[in-house]
């Protein structure tokens, strides 16, 4: 049990009152009380109605005559009163027909979405779904609204993985015009689907002229060919790639003619699958700012009916673990945290949970797929990422041989493939090799793996080992080990570590010999060496890090371990994606992705891996110094 005598339980219990106090909205979507946007109180009929200042600007609601005058107008900027007037949904809870009234995320989702509209901006958004809480419904009924009030002749498109999602999917909107009341249809019929020139997977609005297209990423040809204004792509994370499509190409054929016009809605939702995918992808362009899309995540927390009570916070306390604890720290509530502290016994693991229930971004994706390094881990990392401080390349008096490591210089320029966060610092004495300069070797035309040469500052100022330059490109192998033996030279001599697998499976067929690195050794004598395998019939060493099952699980263990203590400093954004797109294997190998790469992932690998043993040189060569002294 823990010792909780110095826990003050009464300033607890008033800041847990506090957190609930702010949890409390007076909400009323027919008053329009609490709803969204700037709004006015307005007298009419002997009631208070909160009425949009948007609506209040293009009507005099004195001149009006009746409610349903005024409903018929307010519907049009209200959408929060259009739903709870003329939307029946199947309640979750009690399976029984309702009007739908929006819950709290709903409300926050809804905000972007009308700050975009009223913005006259087209309206794009990316929605990562934790359980249960209505996001497809909210997307759904968001676009009906669209084309029943705001514009006819407007179509929409539902694409989810499977056909049966997309179909469920349209259920909503079958159910809602099927119940929408008469009084409030400015058709001169009552609203309802009928086939669109025979076809099961379009239909048409009756009086709307507007058509909804329903299909699958598996089957990009049923859902080309129309004029879609809206689109809606639900559990993107699910599509599956194949030889003949991918996410991306079932999305560019769905939204590339989508046009950049107010009303225009693309948006992409999913709960997390794993890492690597389009959607994991699109959802970290979003968070960065790099895309057209606004992201938004809902937490498992902000949803209403995740909530337990709590009539005893002092045994409450005493149970809950650090994780739970760190809850209280982020601000949720003890009713929040007391339902997430029960509903965690159902599953066999806390990783279970975070998968299904998780409380940011990063948990949602950490949890899912294979993934060799923890997500979170590699967040961490995300806060010294940054655009290098110069771009260009190093230049000798030739491209190879002695002369290119004569009169080596930096040439900025902003087509060059050196991006530098550090130029080259002075080595202090009594050390050796301060620089790492880690080499991966790819293939020479642009479709192959790109060839990467990693700078690594094991004694940088900042205390940890820190990236410090990168060149990525593809250029032909002997040019490549002439330009890491330029950056080596330029950064001190460093130690040039060069995974040897492709020079040695390439060009050393029939001799025997690292030719290629034969010929730089002769001008660059700092290479690492490695050690001859015992059962070698030649004990002679070879240059070059030679990765096979043994050497590539000692690297990505130890990696593992650097990521999770935070062991070194990186500075490339493009690093952190590749760490997120390698797994676990089935043939239990470890690789990247389909689709994806890892040369920068195995430079940081070796490099880190064998500056970490350079410095337990330092440790022993020091010990040794001083044994010798005394």
């Amino acid at each position: 049990m823990k010792n909780t005598q110095q826990i003050d339980f009464n300033a607890i219990a008033a800041e847990n009152a506090i957190r609930n106090e702010k949890l409390k909205t007076d909400y009323d979507p027919i008053t329009g009380k609490g709803c969204y946007g700037k709004r006015k109180a307005t007298e009419f009929n002997g009631k208070t109605y909160y009425l949009p200042a948007e609506m209040l600007k293009k009507h005099t609601i004195s001149s009006l005559t009746s409610p349903e005058e005024l409903e018929l107008i307010r519907i049009r900027y209200d959408f929060e009163f259009w739903c709870a007037r003329c939307v029946i949904i199947k309640d979750k809870v009690s399976a029984r027909n309702i009007n739908f009234t929006l819950n709290a995320p709903q409300r926050r989702v809804l905000a972007m979405l009308e700050d975009m509209r009223t913005a006259l901006m087209p309206i794009r958004l990316i929605m990562l779904k934790a359980r249960q809480w209505g996001g497809s419904t909210l997307v759904q009924i968001y676009m009906s609204w669209i084309q029943i009030v705001q514009c006819s002749h407007w179509n929409s498109l539902i694409c989810g993985h499977l056909k049966d999602t997309s179909s469920a999917i349209k259920g909503i909107y079958s159910r809602l015009l099927k119940e929408y009341p008469a009084k409030l249809n400015y058709c001169d019929t009552a609203m309802a689907f009928r086939p669109f020139e025979k076809s099961r997977n379009v239909s048409e609005i009756t009086g709307r002229e507007c058509l909804v297209v329903t299909g699958s990423a598996e089957s990009q040809e049923s859902i080309r060919g129309f004029d879609i204004a809206m689109a809606h792509l639900t559990e993107v994370a699910f599509w599956k790639s194949t030889a003949h499509k991918s996410p991306e190409s079932v999305v560019r054929a769905v939204c590339g003619s989508i046009a950049l016009l107010p009303l225009t809605v693309i948006v992409m939702e999913s709960t997390a699958n794993g890492v690597g995918n389009f959607f994991h992808t699109e959802w970290l362009r979003a968070k960065a700012g790099q895309s057209d899309k606004r992201p938004v995540f809902v937490p498992w927390y902000e949803i209403e009916i995740y909530r337990s009570p709590v009539t005893d916070i002092i045994a409450l306390w005493q149970e809950l673990d650090e994780y739970e604890l760190t809850l209280w720290e982020k601000g949720l509530t003890l009713e929040m945290i007391a339902w997430y502290h029960v509903k965690r016994k159902e599953y066999n693991s806390h990783t279970q949970m975070m998968a299904e229930y998780p409380t940011d971004d990063i948990e949602a994706f950490a949890n899912t797929g294979r993934c060799v390094f923890n997500i979170a881990d590699i967040e961490r990392l995300r806060e010294d990422c940054f655009p290098p401080l110069w771009t260009g390349e190093l230049e000798g008096k030739g491209r190879e041989g002695r002369a290119a490591m004569q009169d080596i210089g930096f040439c900025e320029m902003p087509s060059g493939k050196l991006h530098i966060w550090r130029k080259p610092a002075t080595v202090p004495p009594g050390k050796n090799n301060r620089y790492i300069i880690t080499v991966d070797v790819g293939g020479i035309s642009d479709n192959a793996d790109f060839s990467v040469i990693t700078v690594i500052d094991r004694l940088s100022p900042l205390g940890k080992p820190e990236i410090v330059a990168q060149w990525r490109g593809h250029t032909y192998h002997d040019l490549l080990a002439w330009k890491a033996a330029q950056i080596a030279r330029w950064y001190h001599n460093g130690l040039l570590v060069i995974e040897s697998n492709t020079l040695e499976t390439e060009l050393t067929e029939g001799d025997g010999s690292g030719y290629i690195l034969d010929l730089v050794n002769e001008v660059y004598s700092n290479f690492y060496w490695r050690e001859p395998s015992p059962s070698s019939p030649q004990k002679t060493r070879h240059i070059g890090f030679h990765t096979n099952r043994r050497t590539k699980e000692q690297v990505i263990y130890s990696q593992m371990r650097i990521l999770r203590d935070r062991l070194y400093i990186e500075h490339d954004i493009q690093a952190l994606d590749e760490y997120s797109c390698y797994e676990k294997q089935p043939n239990g190998g470890y690789g990247a992705m389909k689709g994806r790469h890892d040369d920068i992932l195995m430079t940081r690998c070796i490099g880190l891996y064998i500056a970490f043993e350079e410095t337990k040189k330092d440790l022993r060569r020091k010990s040794v110094t001083a044994l010798k002294r005394q």
